[in-house]
């Protein structure tokens, strides 16, 4: 019999404790991102997730665990959905496109309410817990950075770009994407997020002004 096996009812002991994890993580995330690190008690996420409180601190160990968790697994998530899951652009695919779409898929990620939020929340906290702001970083931006940098390096290897230093294209691509709407809504709040028409043309504009410095041959936008 495994370890993980409850020999009265037959059920997956571990399977329940992954579900019992889920549950405080969903409840967690709902209730930092509505009431702050410091409005938050582990008595409120226990009840919402139907665990008691020992339950949340045997899996959690502490408030602060809990609250680098949810950092962690938003912005790695939200990394995922931009970086992973976008495949690469082939020889046959219009350049300008492909960066296009690339660009309006980041900023609908990044400019998610909750992301936004959380966002706003880690930076609420940094003198308290600096490391938060480490892992939203490092999770976040600088991940994208990452990404941005080595697809570029590659479409300057396969002759589609003209760049040098693949980590300043990454630089100017974020930012002419990014910059205005994040801001805007970083500082405002969710009603300044620009709707998705909007974000569109925006990220069709800055993928003009990337192309008109880095674009080569077929990858250069027309007219």
């Amino acid at each position: 019999m495994s370890d993980t096996q409850n020999p009265a009812d037959g059920t997956d002991s571990g399977g329940r404790s992954a579900r019992k994890r889920r549950a405080i993580l969903d409840a967690a995330r709902e209730v930092f991102l509505r009431g702050g690190y410091l409005g938050t008690n582990m008595d409120e996420i226990a009840a919402l997730s139907g665990v008691s409180k020992q339950t949340v601190y045997k899996h959690f160990g502490s408030k602060e665990a809990l609250f680098v968790e949810i950092v962690t697994g938003m912005t790695s998530g939200a990394g995922d959905t931009v970086h992973e899951r976008l495949p690469e652009p082939t020889g046959d695919d219009d350049l300008a496109e492909y960066l296009r779409d690339y660009a309006y898929r980041q900023l609908t990620v990044v400019l998610t309410p909750d992301l936004m939020r959380l966002r706003r929340l880690v930076i609420g906290e940094v003198a308290r817990f600096p490391e938060l702001a480490r892992v939203l970083h490092e999770n976040g931006p600088a991940r994208a950075m990452r990404a941005m940098a080595g697809l570029f390096e590659r479409l300057a290897g396969n002759g589609r770009l003209d760049v040098e230093d693949p980590a300043t294209a990454a630089s100017h691509f974020n930012w002419l994407v990014m910059a205005e709407p994040v801001n805007r809504a970083m500082l405002l709040g969710d009603e300044a997020v620009p709707p998705p028409e909007e974000l569109r043309r925006h990220a069709e504009e800055g993928v003009r002004v990337f192309l008109a410095a880095y674009g080569r041959g077929t990858g250069r936008p027309a007219g």
